[in-house]
């Protein structure tokens, strides 16, 4: 069984925090279109929610990836996916290398203040030109004597206006695109560092995304994370638990969807009858609840080979293809049934059909996770033969 009973207390500490200290705020933070991180990541340090599964020797509680998939699910309990996708950046896409490849030095420089939220942490991959394939970025760090200089530039990125620290992957090499790269710890007040600007985006208003530049950055050496060379192959096993986190957050964001949907469609009359009466209405939200249930088994099962060390690539891509589709599907579904009001800014499902739009986006864009799942499956054109 995932989860026991030593899983309910942090939950239950967890389910406090976000409707005290998030959910009464998140509407000013969406129409501000940004939340205070550092003040935030710092209560969640505090109550130890942004270290579940890293390493105690630096700050974190040491336990297994069930911890951490259980924040993330009660993650989808904030009414607004934009600071939910904020933590996650702090906790499942860019630390967990750190955590696993990096020095003893470069951890407690850049994972200790993460945990305890002191640091705030962003994740460079994305490019205009190279987002799902990651093995065509440009950026690039040179090598100068025990340096690097680092060129280049970084589009959408997550916690980016106001992270202390990225975990940024360059070419540090000529050779084969897929070890040529590095991830590298950048300090954001390095010289040479420019947040070109904020992103106006149609959903996750209230999480900062920046444009970034770098021109002329010297980092040292030693805060790469890791061997040279081996920056794809960390960010790709990176990227197993940053999809996983994704499909899970948005369960119960989902299930909170179908509720309010209910309980409007039950009120609301057309015709002599609400519309909930109408069977193409009752039973297509049937429908998505057990697709929920679904995806949540999917997850698990993925989480489940994880912990005991076995690949779960084809499952959390999985995961995180049937996420993507139904953060279309379901939102929009929802919305139809609210009629003019599911038009409206002020009502919930409409923040959920923007927010949950990214789903199949982010992380590795939808047709990048069937390519993945055909090649694991030998069935991409070239293969086999």
């Amino acid at each position: 069984m995932l989860f026991t009973a030593e899983h309910e207390e942090p939950r239950r500490t967890l389910q406090r925090f976000i409707a005290a200290e998030i959910n009464p705020h998140v509407d000013e933070w969406e129409a501000a279109g940004e939340f205070p991180a550092h003040e935030l990541f710092r209560k969640l340090g505090d109550l130890g929610f942004l270290g579940l599964n890293k390493p105690v020797e630096f700050g974190g509680a040491g336990l297994d990836y069930s911890y951490a998939l259980m924040m993330a699910e009660e993650m989808g309990a904030v009414r607004s996916g934009s600071v939910p996708a904020a933590i996650g950046v702090q906790t499942d896409m860019a630390t967990p290398a750190l955590a696993r490849y990096g020095s003893d030095a470069l951890r407690r420089e850049f994972l200790t203040p993460a945990i305890s939220g002191e640091a705030v942490a962003c994740v460079g991959v994305s490019e205009p030109g190279a987002g799902s394939d990651v093995a065509e970025i440009r950026t690039r760090a040179r090598s100068d004597g025990d340096d690097y200089i680092i060129d280049g530039g970084k589009m959408w990125i997550t916690n980016g206006a106001q992270a202390d620290w990225m975990c940024l992957i360059a070419n540090t090499g000529d050779g084969p695109k897929h070890r040529n790269k590095s991830l590298i710890c950048v300090p954001m007040k390095t010289k040479g560092v420019t947040v070109a600007r904020k992103l106006d985006k149609l959903g996750l208003r209230a999480s900062d995304t920046a444009q970034i530049f770098f021109e002329g950055v010297r980092v040292p050496k030693r805060n790469r994370i890791g061997e040279e060379g081996k920056g794809f192959v960390y960010q790709m096993t990176q990227f197993q638990e940053e999809r996983l986190w994704v499909a899970a957050a948005c369960l119960k964001a989902h299930e909170r969807t179908i509720a309010e949907t209910i309980a409007y469609a039950r009120e609301r009359k057309a015709f002599g009858r609400s519309i909930l009466d109408n069977q193409t209405v009752h039973f297509k939200l049937a429908e998505l609840q057990t697709e929920i249930e679904l995806l949540r088994s999917l997850i698990y099962r993925a989480a489940e080979a994880m912990i005991a060390g076995a690949d779960m690539t084809q499952l959390a891509t999985m995961a995180k293809l049937k996420a993507g589709k139904l953060g279309r599907e379901l939102p929009s579904a929802c919305l139809q049934y609210w009629g003019g009001m599911g038009f409206m800014n002020e009502t919930p499902v409409s923040r959920a059909f923007r927010d949950h739009r990214i789903d199949s986006i982010a992380g590795g864009a939808e047709e990048v996770m069937l390519t993945i799942l055909c090649k694991g499956m030998g069935t991409l054109p070239g293969m086999g033969q």
